[in-house]
């Protein structure tokens, strides 16, 4: 039976009733969220004030380099700060440096890293430092995302449509390894080929240029020279060009060591004069 005029008209003040109700909660959660946020901000700056004053407790000198030349550091115009913060936050999880890290992940952060390109990172860097390392890096971004409110609604699917394959490339990359290692370790080269280069490789959820920027970061910061000439071609070829990549040996010599920095330095000499012009 046809509902009359009035059930209708309290039907729709009961409708209008409910989405004034739901915007006011919208809107306090909103409010609660920016003061958690700013929260959130406060106690970031309070533990890095906390960490400078340590510093000077022990290490005076050692916090005027940070007030100095590592400053300087990160406004070289040969790196955007959203690339030195991929290569900081690489670097940290090829050594496994958890006590810097969360900082580090939230600076990268606010330096315009999606918590997506962070999640692809972590995942990424467990294949090229080791599962172990991967894993202390999630430990520690969980406690990041829980903090800043991030959800797994940002986060890269599990399995998601994969970016194109060069074939070409591909082919050519996967007999020379098999013909150099294929009797050697047949697992290794079966789990290079269809593991990392058909499959992690091309996750969409981090471009290209940045998941070479991470890998060339993490072997320079673990001292893998040998690795780097593939990968820093593989870099280039990506779209990282020869200005970057020096400032990526530079930056790391800060946050890996300058006999690190060095042993890259030279390989990447090789790389640059061995690449076509």
């Amino acid at each position: 039976m046809p509902r009359s005029w009035p059930e209708k008209r309290r039907s729709m003040t009961r409708k209008s009733a409910i989405n004034i109700i739901a915007a006011i909660a919208s809107s306090a959660l909103a409010s609660g969220s920016w003061a958690q946020d700013r929260k959130s901000t406060i106690g970031r700056k309070s533990t890095r004030m906390q960490a400078r004053n340590d510093s000077r407790a022990v290490a005076p000198a050692l916090d005027k380099y940070a007030q100095g030349p590592i400053a300087e550091l990160w406004k070289r115009p040969g790196l955007t700060p959203r690339d030195r913060s991929i290569v900081t936050v690489s670097a940290l999880i090829a050594r496994n440096l958890a006590g810097e890290m969360a900082h580090e992940m939230n600076l990268a952060l606010d330096h315009g890293v999606k918590p997506r390109e962070l999640s692809e990172i972590i995942t990424h860097l467990a294949f090229y430092s080791g599962w172990a390392n991967g894993m202390s890096a999630v430990d520690v971004a969980r406690n990041v995302f829980a903090t800043r409110k991030i959800g797994t609604d940002q986060l890269p699917q599990v399995s998601p449509s994969l970016l194109p394959l060069n074939k070409e490339a591909e082919e050519t990359r996967a007999t020379s390894v098999e013909k150099q290692f294929g009797s050697v370790s047949p697992g290794l080269v079966q789990y290079t080929t269809d593991v990392l280069f058909r499959d992690l490789w091309l996750r969409p959820d981090l471009a290209p240029r940045d998941r070479s920027l991470a890998t060339v970061a993490v072997l320079i910061a673990a001292g893998q020279s040998a690795q780097i000439p593939y990968h820093l071609n593989r870099a280039m070829d990506n779209g990282l060009t020869q200005t970057e990549a020096g400032e990526v040996i530079t930056h790391l010599a800060f946050y890996a060591g300058w006999p690190n920095a060095f042993s890259a330095v030279a390989v990447a000499k090789e790389v640059f004069e061995r690449r076509p012009r």
